[in-house]
């Protein structure tokens, strides 16, 4: 019974074409710096993938370094200084 329940919500979902699909994982592959500066260019697509996944994880890295560092320097300011850095990151 469950698995007719199941089956009637991905009928009624929109579907995704394989063109749609390609065109998506071109999208990424141009967005990736690691695929895009390669020579050829044909990359499978769960190459793309896991590509995409490892930059999304690095720039996670990077936003968790910087935070970091931006509190160390705020809290090696004064808090005139660090009330201005604050005031200019808030907008």
């Amino acid at each position: 019974m469950s698995s007719r329940r199941s089956r009637s919500r991905q009928s009624s979902a929109p579907r995704i074409t394989d063109e749609q699909i390609n065109d998506l994982i071109a999208k990424l592959q141009a967005l990736l710096p690691e695929i895009r500066n390669r020579s050829s260019d044909k990359v499978s697509a769960s190459k793309v993938l896991q590509e995409t996944c490892n930059y999304i994880r690095s720039l996670h890295r990077e936003v968790d370094d910087l935070s970091e560092r931006l509190s160390e320097l705020l809290a090696s300011t004064d808090s005139a200084q660090a009330a201005v850095i604050r005031s200019l990151l808030l907008q």
